[in-house]
This record gives structure tokens, C-alpha cells and sequence, in this order.
């Protein structure tokens, strides 16, 4: 459940426990504080201590500031609770590449996963999600997903793209501060329990319950933590857009 966080998320459990302060936030200066927070990121004057952002290169203010476009690009779209997660059935449609059956077991027979996939709308907009997909089961995705173009469909609805929220926080560290980012993660590991329990693997004997998308009280379910989740990205959305103003 939470080792996807760090294997498809590269970023170590050392560097998520690095604290940094907040971007308003300046340290008191002494030689403890000097030793771990110095040149070039930080700049020690006037008793305090404080971000340098004279220190973000060129390349990496062109790197945030494209991320932060794409962020507000997304906030401008509508967002959609409609997928009800059927991206993680169609990666195993028809028996395709069931990555943790060494793990759990699928939670109905193949051929009922197979017949869910072919029944309901499958409307996934995140390319990293849809790249998995099983190869029978691309034709069916309603929306034309390409790499050269994986942020175009970016909704703010998406559980991947919020989810995606974390990678976008530690990849504009320290500038942003450990706050900011750890919220992000906190959001990441509870979006990451709502992808797999509604997904098609049992994972009860892990302590996770089913939401049953082959429902309609599963789907309902389904829907209603979507949009609680939805709103708490939204808010640190914002947060990270202003974050990325300020150092880029």
C-alpha cells in the first residue's frame, strides 16, 4: 500500500524527514543552525537566518515556473468524479500483468473484471495512470492521452494529479518548506488507500475493506471520498502555487 509512495515517488524517507523552514519563516542565528542550514540555499544576517533565493539557477526557476503553469492550468478545469477508479481494473484486463498477485488476489474472478471494465465508462485523464493500462484495454479509454501531451487533461478531480501534488512539493525543495510538502504526502498516502481499496485486488487480509465500484453504494462511496480529498488538494494546490510564485 505505502511502499508505491517511495518506489514510484524517488524520493527517500531520509529527505522527507529533512526539515526546512516554511518560506516566511527565518531561523535564529547560531553556530548549531549555521552547520545545517548554509550557503548557498541559506544566508545568515542580521542575527537570523533566511532562504537565499539568489541561489535557485536559472534552469530550475525555467523547471518551477513551468510546474507552477501547469498547476494553475489545472485548477481551471472542471473537475471529474465520474472514473470511480477504473483505471487500476483496466491495467489487468484480461489477465494482463497483475502486478501484485504475489501479494493479494484479485477481489472478483477475471472474467467479472473483465466484464466491469467492458461495462462501465472508462474516462481516465492521467497519462502516468493510463500508460499502465492493459493494451486491450486503451481502445476503451474515452479520452485521447498521449505523453507529449500529459498535462493538457490534468483535473483537479483526478485522484493521480492530486496525488501527483507531492511530486510537485519535493521537487521544489527546500524552497517551499517541509510543511508544505508534508501535507502533500499525508494527501498522497490517503489518496493512495482510496486508489487500491477500490481497486480490483483483495486486500482485507492487509486490513483494508473494498469499496465495491461494481456498486452503485461503491460507486457512491467512491465519489464522496474522491470530492473530500479533491478539496483538500485544492487547498494546497494553492498553496504551492503561491509557494512557487514567490522563489521563481
Amino acid at each position: 500500500m505505502y511502499d508505491f509512495l517511495f518506489q514510484y515517488y524517488p524520493y527517500s524517507a531520509g529527505q522527507l524527514e529533512t526539515w526546512h523552514p516554511a518560506p516566511h519563516e527565518a531561523l535564529e542565528d547560531s553556530a548549531p543552525a549555521r552547520e545545517r542550514f548554509n550557503a548557498p540555499v541559506y544566508v545568515a544576517a542580521n542575527g537570523v537566518i533566511q532562504r537565499d533565493l539568489r541561489a535557485v539557477s536559472h534552469d530550475a526557476r525555467t523547471k518551477l515556473s513551468g510546474v507552477r503553469e501547469m498547476l494553475l492550468a489545472t485548477r481551471e478545469r472542471a473537475p471529474n468524479f465520474g472514473c470511480f477508479g477504473m483505471h487500476e481494473w483496466a491495467m489487468v484486463y484480461r489477465g494482463h500483468d497483475i502486478r501484485h498477485a504475489h501479494i493479494a488476489p484479485l477481489r472478483l474472478p477475471q472474467h467479472d473484471v473483465d466484464a466491469l471494465v467492458e461495462s462501465r465508462p472508462v474516462a481516465c485523464s492521467h497519462f502516468d495512470a493510463f500508460r499502465f493500462f492493459a493494451p486491450d484495454a486503451k481502445p476503451l479509454n474515452r479520452l485521447p492521452l498521449a505523453y507529449a501531451t500529459r498535462y493538457d487533461r490534468e483535473q483537479p478531480g483526478c485522484i493521480h494529479a492530486n496525488m501527483d501534488l507531492y511530486r510537485w512539493a519535493y521537487g521544489a525543495m527546500p524552497w517551499i518548506g517541509s510543511d508544505l510538502l508534508f501535507a502533500c504526502f499525508l494527501l498522497a498516502s490517503d489518496l493512495r488507500v482510496l486508489d487500491m481499496e477500490a481497486g480490483p485486488y483483495d486486500l482485507r487480509e492487509l486490513g483494508f475493506e473494498p469499496v465495491r465500484i461494481e456498486t452503485a453504494e461503491g460507486r457512491d462511496e467512491y465519489q464522496q471520498r474522491q470530492q473530500v480529498l479533491a478539496d483538500r488538494a485544492a487547498l494546497l494546490r494553492d498553496e504551492l502555487i503561491d509557494s512557487l510564485g514567490e522563489c521563481c
